[in-house]
């Protein structure tokens, strides 16, 4: 099987995932591309991405340009002579002279059944839309934002109780095989690219921490899935008492109450039972200002007479 010399472009834990895929396969990465180091933790030191991490594992170049609208970038890019780019959450546009360099052109992996999610937050926003499935697009890459044709596509459950964080995980399952299957079909010239439908297109704005504020007149269940879209951040957060409080993980309780959305129903080790405009939600674990997150039922053993049924969260 003819192998390609690839350059692969990605930052965060999820493109370094696809690109171990790579590297187990029989195609050669000539070069990886990713975002400048940056400060993390108390020190603020300077961090190198997970993509940089594994690229020097493997003694492969890095190339870390701010943009690739440079021309000197674009030259550089260019003199690699590579067969294919693949591109995962990289975080830097790439225009057309770059989407052109490589022989078969620039790829992409997508973390939604396109055209379901476009944009920078798919995970996020399949779990607080509700959705009950979702998976991986790998896309031959074009001007537009998650525009492209579609090449391979991953399907993959949602379950009831997921996480931004479990979807993640999971994405990459279905990702890594996918991609492989991509890069080997496009060396054998035998894929069929299919064109997105835009009528059906979203668009998966990120997440804030503006967004991340409960409303609680809003549907238990729409709110059991922001809480678990909004894990492991921003995080969703509630007003009580003069506390900011993050809620890491819910449950709906399908009951509906003449509370006013936002009263505290009931407190116990189960957890806190919230009135909400449809149901109750509760609430299992939480995160008070200056400590870690902890399950309901352990933090009602300092801070029982905190949470008093008839208070309300605002």
């Amino acid at each position: 099987m003819k192998s390609l010399k690839i350059v692969f472009a990605g930052t965060p834990e999820f493109a370094s995932a696809h690109l171990q895929a790579v590297l187990d396969s029989h195609h050669e990465v000539i070069a990886v591309y990713t975002q400048p180091d940056r400060p993390a933790g108390r020190g603020r030191k300077l961090k190198p991405s997970p993509v940089k991490e594994l690229a020097l594992l493997h003694n492969i170049p890095v190339y870390q340009p701010k943009t690739l609208r440079d021309e000197a970038a674009q030259q550089e890019l260019a003199a690699l002579d590579a067969d294919l780019m693949i591109v995962v959450a990289y975080g830097l546009i790439l225009p057309q002279v770059v989407l052109d360099t490589p022989k078969h052109g620039c790829i992409n992996v997508h973390g939604s059944i396109l055209p379901r999610w476009r944009g920078a937050a798919p995970i996020q926003r399949a779990i607080a839309a509700g959705d009950k499935e979702s998976g991986v697009t790998i896309m031959q890459m074009d001007a537009g934002l998650d525009t492209g044709d579609m090449l391979i596509k991953a399907c993959c459950p949602v379950n009831a109780s997921d996480t931004s964080s479990d979807l993640h995980d999971r994405l990459i399952e279905v990702g890594q095989p996918a991609l492989v299957e991509a890069v080997n079909a496009i060396a054998e010239g035998t894929l069929t690219p299919e064109e997105q439908d835009d009528d059906l297109a979203c668009y998966a704005h990120k997440m804030s921490k503006e967004e991340a504020k409960i409303d609680w007149s809003k549907p238990a269940a729409d709110l059991d899935c922001l809480v678990r879209a909004f894990n492991p951040w921003p995080v969703a957060t509630a007003e009580f008492e003069g506390l900011t409080i993050r809620i890491w993980e819910a449950i709906v309780v399908f009951e509906d109450s003449d509370k006013e959305p936002g009263t505290l129903l009931n407190s116990d080790k189960k957890g806190l039972d919230i009135a909400c405009q449809n149901g109750i939600l509760r609430v299992t674990k939480v995160q008070l200002p200056g400590s870690k997150a902890m399950s309901v039922s352990d933090l009602l053993n300092s801070k029982k007479e905190l949470f008093t049924a008839g208070k309300r969260f605002s």
